[in-house]
């Protein structure tokens, strides 16, 4: 009787160890049905990476940035794709979420292939659509740089704002001279004969930042991360080993194009080109300090609407896994 009660009781325990192994596992990621995470998901999967680092990935698909920061919040999600500058907001205001660098890949200020339009200055008098509104962090750097050679873009361009989709297609029509959008419509407008007039790479490195700077990032809360680190660890080297595979394999971006919703050769090719370009790899000190420094900039553009009452990068931002 008693060899069996021990039995039971080791039985017991032992379940017990791997329910909660495979708790521990289990990350829900909140994800963009069209989005970049959305892909790499799926380079996770299709390649067994979730398994072979024993992870339990369960995804909420979500049709906005907004829903994902609702559901993140709310605590029905663990993880999400965001920025540096709204992690930071949050901590400014109380909150404990952190950062991990993912894509240094923003828009660019397109213009059609015989536009006049070469660089900032050219954009004076000009009709200037803004995809993202007016507090658009890239709309705020590019302003923040124009003042630095004594232009003033809101009083010396005619500007519009829109929503992506639309403004391309106003773009196309020539109804604008001059669009600053999101990198997948810039690839849009690119494979159509625009070009980048004004890459937001250039304008961060004008003001002031060493390298391509990560703004998007892997955002969850610091009180996940340090019950669930092991986990959270392995997701970043999975989302990492799916980067790699993504950069080097054109078979993958074929396989991939019917859920990018791309059926154009040239069209893939940009995509698979941007994407690659802006894969996160400087270490993190690096990242941190253009964050930092970008920061101050946004804060004095864009004052307390975007930034919240930090005037400086809330320190603790950025998330470092163990292994760095």
């Amino acid at each position: 009787m008693l060899v069996w009660l021990r039995l039971a009781v080791l039985a017991a325990c032992a379940f017990a160890a791997v329910s909660s192994a495979t708790a521990a596992d289990r990350i829900r990621l909140a994800v963009q049905k069209t989005g970049t995470l959305a892909w790499e998901l799926d380079v996770i999967k299709t390649h067994g990476l979730d398994r072979k680092l024993d992870l339990q990935i369960d995804t909420i698909e979500l049709a906005s940035t907004e829903a994902g920061k609702i559901a993140l919040k709310s605590g029905s999600a663990d993880l999400m794709l965001s920025d540096w500058l709204w992690v930071a907001r949050e901590r400014s205001l109380g909150d404990g979420l952190v950062f991990y660098p993912s894509s240094s890949t923003l828009g660019a200020v397109m213009v059609p292939g015989q536009s006049p339009i070469k660089e900032i200055g050219d954009l004076k008098g000009r009709k200037l659509a803004i995809a993202g509104g007016p507090i658009d962090k890239s709309w705020l750097l590019l302003q923040a740089l124009a003042r630095r050679s004594g232009i003033d873009l809101r009083k010396q361009a005619t500007v519009v704002y829109g929503a992506p989709p639309l403004l391309s297609e106003k773009a196309l029509q020539g109804e604008t001279d001059a669009t600053l959008t999101f990198w997948n419509f810039c690839a849009e407008l690119e494979s159509k004969g625009f070009q980048r007039a004004v890459a937001m790479e250039t304008v961060m490195r004008g003001l002031g930042a060493k390298g391509p700077v990560a703004i998007v990032g892997y955002t969850f809360e610091s009180a996940f991360a340090a019950r669930s680190r092991s986990t959270v660890d392995r997701f970043l080297d999975a989302v990492r080993q799916a980067k790699d595979i993504l950069a080097s394999s054109d078979a993958e971006w074929q396989r991939l194009a019917p859920r990018i919703r791309i059926t154009d050769p040239s069209t893939l090719a940009i995509y698979r080109q941007r994407y690659g370009e802006g894969i996160a790899r400087r270490p993190l000190a690096d990242e941190e300090d253009d964050a930092r420094a970008l920061y101050l900039v946004l804060a004095e553009v864009g004052g307390a609407e975007l930034v919240g009452p930090a005037r400086e990068l809330a320190p603790g931002t950025f998330y470092r896994p163990a292994q760095e």
